[in-house]
């Protein structure tokens, strides 16, 4: 079964996050050969990825980080004029193409979809955009068969894993009576059942114990996915090409809680190469916009990342931590013994700061809270964190 549609309640509900827990999270740029996978890497991280005209040019996966946009953060480093400026960073991957096959080691495969299954989430980048001088690896543009080309090959990596791990738990937990396996060989049936269907594991609700045991395998198909429709320069401006209806009614279809990003890798790539003054007005001649914010900050989101600020005359920066983080754990990312020996947490939301002008008068109007080890952190949330400064320390010399 689909997902059931979100109610009203359900918008303030954490998303679960199947596979690692962690603020170094990265997203992985995954598509078929030469749909525009490392030129828009190479925008998106202002770096030099090989960008070649033929399948496989990318063989190590290039890695980088790009900061994340916030006018809140500008805001602060305005404001403050600090010696430090430090912005909060996407892990970005650009990993090979995959072709028909690839769960089977076709095109290296198996060494492409290992590079996917150390990744957080995926950028599946798709080509609806004609070019002569660009070849197809499947000899036409169809970006209806290359979503299913490249979904088939993910789900199918997985069934191969699955497949092998229920073996292992059957002997277990079935023939061996080992009862603490037997939650997980539950799932993994479960898991199976879906890959088989022809789904993906994101697809799904799943409970908090079935997370649990899902959290223990870095299952391909259970990382969130954002499509990115790499257009041409031309129809990006106008917004129109013949594939997008196509496109949106496969993927309502069959991953309708997806999101879909329209971009053109040519128009990134025209405007990375202009100065600053040029690109103004470039994008206000043709009254458009780059797309690279908007896909940063989903990515970010889609790893269920947030941060707060720390800031004063020394250093404004950006702390990330996931969504659900309690104060005294967030106290932990900027050092172990603001954990240990927490106090408390003196917060300040940006709106009020920037409403109030000062911190001083944040604390006039009582909008400077004192909150305690079980407040849970809020994106954009300014803390001070007060700590024991004895607590964290061990017997040893430092």
């Amino acid at each position: 079964m689909p997902p059931k549609k979100k109610g009203a309640g359900d918008e303030n509900k954490p998303p679960a996050l199947i596979g690692r827990v962690g603020t170094s999270l990265k997203m992985g740029i995954v598509g078929l050969p030469n749909v525009g996978k490392s030129t828009f890497f190479n925008v998106l991280t202002k770096s030099e990825a090989e960008a070649s005209n033929f399948p496989f040019c990318t063989i190590n996966p290039n890695e980088s980080r790009v900061p994340v946009p916030d006018q809140r953060l500008q805001y602060l480093f305005d404001y403050w004029k600090p010696l430090s400026k430090v912005p909060a960073f996407l892990n970005i991957v650009d990993i090979a193409g995959l072709v028909r096959g690839a769960s089977e080691g076709t095109g290296l495969g198996n060494a492409f979809l290992s590079h996917i299954r150390e990744c957080d989430g995926i950028f599946h980048v798709i080509r609806v955009f004609d070019d002569d001088e660009i070849t197809h690896v499947d000899g036409d543009v169809n970006p209806v068969r290359d979503i299913q080309t490249i979904l088939d090959e993910l789900r199918l990596k997985d069934l191969q894993y699955v497949q092998g791990r229920l073996e292992n738990l059957e002997r277990l937990a079935v023939r061996g009576g080992d009862k603490a396996k037997k939650q997980e060989y539950e799932v993994m049936k479960k898991v199976d059942e879906v890959l088989n269907k022809g789904q993906h594991v994101r697809m799904l609700d799943w409970t908090d114990v079935e997370v649990e045991e899902l959290n223990k395998h870095l299952l391909i198909t259970a990382k969130p996915l954002i499509y990115l429709v790499n257009m041409s320069e031309k129809d990006y401006l106008r917004k129109k090409n013949k594939w997008l209806v196509k496109v949106k009614e496969y993927l309502d279809e069959q991953d309708r809680y997806a999101k879909v990003i329209l971009f053109s890798g040519s128009f990134e790539y025209k405007l990375f190469e202009m100065g600053e003054e040029e690109k103004k007005k470039y994008l206000e001649d043709h009254k458009a916009e780059s797309a690279l914010e908007k896909i940063i900050l989903s990515g970010y989101k889609a790893l269920n990342l947030i941060y707060f600020f720390t800031a004063g005359e020394d250093e404004v920066k950006a702390w990330p931590v996931q969504i659900g983080t309690k104060a005294p754990q967030a106290a932990g990312k900027i050092h172990t013994d603001f954990e240990a020996g927490f106090i408390m947490a003196e917060v300040m939301r940006f709106d009020d700061f920037k409403e109030a002008g000062s911190e001083a008068a944040a604390k006039a109007s009582g909008k400077y809270r004192q909150q305690g080890k079980n407040y849970i952190v809020e994106d954009g949330d300014i803390i001070l964190f007060k700590f024991n400064a004895g607590a964290g320390l061990s017997s040893k010399k430092k």
